[in-house]
């Protein structure tokens, strides 16, 4: 995967669409001016995929900041999600439209399923099989899924998700789940894959040393040569500067290898197997 070079390179889903391999999470970014200045700087480093979602409260910021931005539209790639209190079929269809009026856009890139709320996600599931087959939506597919959530929707619809967006990061490497979506094509993509800012670990610090690089890219550069795409939010300018900064190095593999020594099985969020919201 070190052939990962450009902010602007993109990995092709199963169902053709190109889908950049980082991009800006503005989970717990308040709505209004925090949202649209992190955006704003985000595009102008150069990032090209916003991810967001109904519950965060910002979709409206987004997009403004897009709208403002100038750029056109089809050159960056949205995200949004479905909330777990709107899932169900038709519940589904009109979150989705309350989503895309908040977001000023036509066409949303990628929807995606939140959580896998019992009883609910497979008919869920089908409205964002509507929505595409409609033309409202480029890409679609789930966040939080173990891969036997995967296995119910597959086998109840025939459609395969084109991207499962979890907890991924050196603590939590769901090698299980990853080896999944290797063979049914999903592309993974990391939430919180700074670990909420847990990143005192002592390999972190001597790898960031040895490339010249923070802890923070190192994990970010991991992602990327495991073929995992990368949301890291931030607010902050510099940082998300900083977080862009990732593609004019590699990782060795005996370092990669390291890196995959750190897994725990740790998770700074919920089981999507234990959650009750």
């Amino acid at each position: 995967m070190t052939s990962i070079a450009h902010i602007r390179d993109t990995v092709k889903l199963h169902n053709g669409v190109n889908m950049p391999w980082l991009g800006l999470g503005v989970w717990k970014t308040k709505d209004g001016d925090e949202v649209i200045h992190a955006v704003t700087e985000a595009l102008k480093a150069g990032y090209r995929s916003i991810d967001t979602a109904a519950i965060y409260g910002n979709e409206a910021g987004v997009g403004e900041a897009i709208r403002q931005s100038g750029i056109p539209r089809d050159e960056i790639f949205l995200t949004t999600k479905v909330w777990n209190g709107d899932q169900g079929f038709e519940q589904t269809l009109l979150a989705f439209e309350e989503s895309r009026k908040k977001l000023l856009v036509d066409t949303i890139d990628l929807y995606l399923i939140h959580w896998p709320v019992k009883d609910k996600y497979k008919e869920t599931w089908k409205a964002l099989i509507k929505l595409q087959k409609e033309g409202y939506v480029r890409a679609i597919g789930v966040s939080n899924f173990h891969a036997h959530h995967l296995q119910d929707i597959i086998e109840d619809s025939g459609v395969v998700p084109t991207v499962d967006q979890v907890e991924l990061h050196p603590l939590l490497q769901q090698r299980e789940l990853r080896e999944y979506c290797r063979s049914h094509q999903i592309q993974l993509e990391a939430w919180s894959p700074l670990m909420q800012g847990n990143l005192d670990l002592p390999l972190l610090t001597e790898l960031a040393a040895k490339y010249g690089k923070s802890p923070a890219q190192i994990i970010l550069r991991w992602d990327l040569q495991q073929g995992v795409v990368v949301i890291p939010k931030s607010v902050t300018a510099s940082r998300i500067q900083e977080n862009a900064d990732i593609f004019d190095f590699s990782l060795s593999d005996e370092d990669l290898a390291r890196l995959d020594q750190l897994n725990a099985n740790k998770r700074f969020g919920s089981n999507p197997d234990n959650f009750n919201f």
